[in-house]
């Protein structure tokens, strides 16, 4: 044995020694040994015995995903959704199904920002979202910030289907890395996609796909400028009513020279915005939202 180096051996037991001889030990596949996280969430809303208010239907869970029910404004359901995991890398898959039934609303929020760590073998995080919103029904879908890290893989779709005058304010938020812990994104693999339907029709459709060096991508002024931070909020009303609209003219003289409003057609108002950081987004985010909620926000945001 050549200087300075050591040997370490083991005592090999029989039962070892008969498996090896047999050729019955294989090298497990990384990806599949690993243990990876798994929840589903399904609930539904429905019309409280009090006229105006709104209580729990049905609920089940398993896995990672839980949920929980803080008082809130009593003509709403307020629920909080909980990923027990920490958080979401490669592998991952999270399932969403929630209804909200004729006359009745409900509010959906994150415990906290849900971060989006290094996949490992490039294998995406799957995070699946579907709620079917029937006619004289509301959905508030209000998760806070999606943080994404270097390396991190998301496949991520949220799908809401309208009935009739049935009507929803969404927001999805995205911080590509935390700038001021240095946290740079050089590679990412996000593919993100919201859709709203109405009646079997699409309303709306919208995919974003980033891929490769981020910070570089975000640099460019056609997409980003720079900015880390970019929120997506929509709010679809019945087209016959003014909801919408008013709110256009109320809101656009309050916003940045970074964000954007459109009433995109009657009774769909979409609203960008754009920052260099989550912090100074929300200076902003949150008014638009408290006056979009028609009251205030989940406390889980003031937290």
């Amino acid at each position: 044995m050549p200087d300075g180096q050591e040997m370490t051996c083991r005592i090999v037991t029989q039962r070892e020694m008969a498996i090896l001889d047999a050729g019955e030990i294989t090298r497990p596949d990384p990806l599949e040994s690993a243990q990876r996280a798994r929840g589903t969430l399904w609930l539904t809303a429905k019309p409280g015995a009090v006229a105006g208010t709104s209580a729990l239907a049905d609920l089940r869970h398993s896995g990672c995903l839980k949920a929980l029910f803080p008082r809130g404004p009593q003509d709403r359901l307020s629920a909080v959704f909980v990923n027990t995991s920490g958080g979401i890398t490669g592998g991952d898959d999270l399932r969403i199904e929630a209804a909200v039934s004729s006359g009745s609303r409900l509010s959906l929020t994150s415990q906290a920002a849900e971060r989006i760590y290094r996949s490992s073998h490039g294998a995406p995080g799957i995070v699946r979202t579907r709620i079917s919103v029937a006619q004289g029904a509301r959905l508030d879908w209000l998760p806070q910030e999606t943080i994404l890290y270097d390396r991190a893989s998301l496949d991520r779709s949220l799908r809401v289907d309208l009935q009739g005058d049935g009507c929803c304010l969404l927001v999805e938020t995205l911080v590509f890395g935390r700038g001021a812990m240095g946290g740079t994104i050089r590679d990412i693999s996000l593919s993100d996609r919201i859709a709203v339907w109405r009646d079997g029709t699409p309303l709306f459709v919208d995919r974003t796909r980033l891929s490769g060096n981020a910070a570089l991508h975000l640099e460019r002024r056609a997409i980003a400028g720079g900015g880390i931070a970019i929120a997506t909020v929509l709010l679809a009303t019945a087209p016959d009513k003014p909801d919408a609209g008013a709110h256009l003219n109320k809101l656009r003289p309050t916003l940045p020279a970074q964000a954007g409003i459109s009433l995109i057609r009657p009774g769909l108002l979409l609203l960008r915005l754009l920052a260099p950081d989550s912090f100074i987004l929300r200076q902003t985010l949150l008014p638009v939202l408290a006056q979009l909620n028609d009251g205030p926000l989940p406390r889980t945001w003031m937290i």
